[in-house]
């Protein structure tokens, strides 16, 4: 896994994932197989709301425990270019309405790569305590296993 950081407001994690960018795409865009991995096992993932478009409404919920599921992301879609990017926001809501909570705008991109794909996760921060507050709630560990979730999806399929 390349780890690196592009500014001090970045946080930016990738890896290879042996399968075609067909199938991390629809892993990520197909709302019942991205709750399969989109966090850390055992905890679970709904998704409420999935308009993969610009100005479209983001919404996940989280059961940690096997409780009660929480709020997760209220966020928005930036921009969705068919197996290439997909960048969100939690600064902003569906419809571009301001968020209560803003904290962070994520840039996914998928590239081909001669093992599979490229998957690249660049997370950007609005000063550098909120990116040090995401690293020490352990971005690394937390985005790199629902990263190798993702893969092991990926490549079961593909």
């Amino acid at each position: 896994m390349n780890q690196h950081e592009q500014s001090d407001l970045d946080l930016t994690i990738s890896r290879i994932i042996k399968a075609p960018r067909s199938e991390v795409w629809s892993a990520w865009t197909d709302p019942a197989k991205f709750e399969q991995w989109f966090v850390p096992a055992p905890a679970r993932c709904k998704v409420v709301d999935m308009e993969l478009r610009p100005g479209g409404s983001f919404v996940t919920i989280l059961s940690e425990d096997g409780g009660d599921f929480v709020p997760h992301i209220n966020g928005c879609i930036l921009a969705c270019d068919e197996q290439e990017r997909i960048a969100y926001t939690t600064a902003l809501v569906g419809g571009w309405r301001p968020a209560e909570n803003p904290f962070i705008t994520a840039v996914i991109t998928f590239k081909d790569h001669p093992q599979g794909t490229e998957y690249s996760a660049q997370v950007m921060h609005r000063n550098v305590a909120d990116r040090k507050l995401h690293e020490e709630m352990g971005f690394y560990d937390g985005w790199g296993t629902v990263i190798e979730q993702l893969a092991r999806l990926a490549e079961q399929a593909g």
